[in-house]
């Protein structure tokens, strides 16, 4: 059974560059936060049992966990993708956006609030385009949800955005 949660205002994605410092992450976050569990790079069986490691201390810390990718079925207090890949997930959707038109898609999938990205070039992805501080608060102002800037994001970019929250992967861990 899934609880509805509000929307995280800080959220940590895992990954393979930040697997070794995840539980000091997680132990930092403040209660009503989010980790969203990626960690592709593990085979399933790993993956599973690094999940449910994870699961335990962010329920020790009051911390949500978000799954996403091949996660369907695992205990979380959410979902985390591309429009199109929250289904009929329960409790917090999270949905990633780029453009106006997948924040339009966002909506159209019932999403909690968006995670609109890269606001600034990130190890991530390098080499892409980022939207820069300006399209980003153009793109989020048109967005019914609730934004979460990700790409390139520190507590002190974060500041600077008048958004609903921030969201990190390198910043954060």
């Amino acid at each position: 059974m899934h609880r509805c949660h509000p929307v995280p205002r800080v959220v940590l994605l895992s990954d393979a560059r930040n697997d070794d410092r995840l539980e000091s992450a997680i132990s930092r976050l403040q209660p009503g936060s989010a980790l969203v569990f990626r960690h592709y790079h593990l085979p399933a069986a790993a993956r599973r049992a690094r999940f449910e490691a994870l699961r335990r201390l962010c329920i020790r810390r009051g911390v949500l966990i978000l799954t996403a990718g091949e996660a369907r079925g695992w205990f979380a207090d959410g979902r985390y993708g591309a429009p199109r890949d929250l289904g009929r997930a329960t409790g917090l959707r999270l949905a990633t956006a780029h453009s106006l038109a997948e924040i339009g898609a966002a909506v159209r999938a019932r999403a909690s609030a968006i995670l609109l990205s890269p606001v600034y070039p990130t190890r991530s992805h390098p080499g892409a385009c980022a939207l820069g501080p300006v399209r980003f608060m153009a793109l989020a102002r048109r967005s019914p949800l609730p934004v979460i800037a990700l790409g390139g994001m520190t507590k002190r970019r974060a500041a600077r955005l008048a958004v609903w929250g921030w969201a990190a992967i390198d910043g954060l861990a």
